[in-house]
């Protein structure tokens, strides 16, 4: 089980929880501290003093103070009135993430609210009972205000949730899991609205999925340059450590490694290949150089407060640590990244199947060309998913609309930022694909059975999934099976059977 504590919650607890269903619980130390806060506020509650959504309004209405007798009443109407969520559904892994992500940041005990409601999102996550949250509505400035509101209402039993396969009442969903409706008290649910938990759920998923691609990338990248006779001098390190981007680094010794024991000269080789072999270190080490970025500046956010007001010892300040911009950022950044990475394996792939480039491969590989087509459409395919990737990548963190009556007068679209990403994931995985669709088979056509000891296991790893063929096919069956592996594959396990292999 995974204990929170507030700080020390990890990418990788992120992926276990929202992926593999790993149960979660509040440390005690961490319920101790949030009881102590609490006492806080209910100190101040009988206090003459106006404290910003404790015992005022929110937003424009924060002068706005509130009679003793309304206060439990305005949290819950927080609740109800920001679920104005629209569009489909967020996947269930994400909505689980953000859930984590919540209750975890509310286990800081800087919050001022009591523990059983961040115990209560605990109970919904090993109960397996997922909130239905619509994935557009969020400007990302107060945080991720609706798709958290639809979070909340699970918790105080309305709105709808998935149990089982099922979507179905929240209220139904709390039955049949024995658990209870949560009765909303003073700061409740102002501290369940407050935050980045949505987009940064989808950022953690994205970072996860994007590392595996990167891996896909790399061995795409060498089964190309190895089906086209290319030449493996431009990943010597020596020339790396002449320019030490640390990306640019790895993608070089990763190349190397991919490679190593399988490459020979070749009559008439190039003294130097086209940038989209020669520069593979360069392009796809900006990439990884953008995913540790992003992986730092998550690592923070999983850990910090995003509420407002925090209280201090007593002391109730009031701020803007729910402002998405820090996340926003990254997030632009690494669907600009994933064009790169896009970019330059639908470059290999045109390489693969160009009759003037490919080094004597048949035109667009094709078995009989000119009675048969090959793959010639496939490269077509990857051509618009780099050109909507391109799209994809307009900054959303560049376009601030203000909201809520000129108050929030300059927002982060954060949210925008993550869902954007998303879909840019979803299609360099693709375009990803159909290089390797394109690379197993030049080495098919070259009749080369033993490339390198990594790539003689990680093509037979492809070929269970997506077997060679001959003739003209539909090839988007071959493009979704290889789509699939490539988000399936455990890269580890990969390596590992090679090494089984080798011994």
């Amino acid at each position: 089980m995974l204990k929170l504590t507030g700080s020390t919650l990890t990418l990788e607890d992120v992926i276990a929880v929202a992926r593999r269903n790993v149960a979660v619980a509040i440390d005690p130390q961490a319920i101790r501290r949030m009881d102590r806060s609490r006492q806080k506020v209910d100190g101040a509650l009988a206090g003459p003093s106006a404290v910003y959504a404790l015992n005022t309004g929110v937003g424009l209405l924060a002068n706005v103070r509130l009679e003793e007798t309304a206060i439990n009443q305005m949290q819950v109407n927080l609740v109800r009135s920001h679920c104005c969520g629209t569009g489909d559904p967020l996947p269930q892994d994400a909505v689980r993430a953000m859930m984590l992500i919540r209750a975890n940041t509310l286990a800081l005990g800087l919050s001022g609210i009591r523990s059983k409601v961040a115990e209560a999102i605990c109970a919904l996550l090993n109960a397996g009972i997922t909130p239905v949250v619509p994935s557009r509505g969020s400007v990302g400035a107060s945080g991720d205000l609706a798709p958290l509101a639809h979070m909340a209402l699970t918790l105080i039993g309305e709105g709808e949730a998935f149990l089982n396969g099922q979507k179905l009442p929240a209220a139904e969903c709390l039955r049949q899991a024995h658990l209870k409706p949560v009765a909303l008290e003073a700061k409740e649910g102002i501290s369940l609205l407050n935050g980045t938990q949505a987009m940064l759920a989808l950022g953690c998923l994205a970072l996860h999925d994007l590392r595996s691609l990167f891996d896909a990338a790399q061995t795409a990248a060498a089964m190309s340059l190895r089906a086209l006779h290319g030449t493996p001098a431009a990943y010597d390190e020596r020339l790396h450590a002449a320019r030490p981007h640390p990306g640019q680094v790895h993608s070089a010794a990763g190349m190397c490694r991919l490679l190593a024991g399988g490459m020979r000269a070749y009559v008439g080789i190039r003294v130097q290949d086209a940038y989209c072999l020669r520069c593979v270190p360069q392009v796809h080490g900006a990439v990884w150089d953008r995913i540790l970025e992003a992986e730092r500046v998550f690592a923070i956010e999983l850990n910090s407060a995003t509420d407002n007001p925090l209280l201090f010892h007593g002391d109730f300040v009031s701020g803007g640590n729910f402002h998405g911009a820090p996340l926003a950022l990254p997030l632009d950044t690494l669907a600009l990244a994933l064009c790169q990475l896009a970019g330059i394996s639908e470059r290999r792939t045109e390489r693969l199947l160009n009759p003037a480039l490919n080094e004597g491969l048949p035109a667009f590989l094709a078995t009989n060309p000119g009675v048969e087509s090959g793959l010639m459409m496939a490269q077509v395919t990857a051509a618009a998913l780099v050109a909507e990737m391109r799209v994809l990548a307009t900054p959303a963190s560049a376009c601030s609309i203000p909201t809520s009556g000129n108050q929030e007068d300059f927002v982060s679209m954060g949210m925008t930022s993550a869902l954007k990403l998303m879909q840019s994931l979803g299609l360099a995985r693709t375009v990803i694909a159909i290089e390797w669709l394109a690379a197993a088979r030049a080495l098919d056509q070259r009749g080369e059975r033993e490339v390198s000891s990594m790539l003689d296991v990680a093509r037979a790893a492809f070929r269970k999934v997506c077997p060679s063929w001959t003739g003209d096919c539909d090839l988007s069956l071959r493009m979704a099976a290889a789509t699939r592996f490539l988000a399936e594959v455990e890269w580890s396990s990969v390596w590992n059977a090679r090494e089984a292999l080798a011994s």
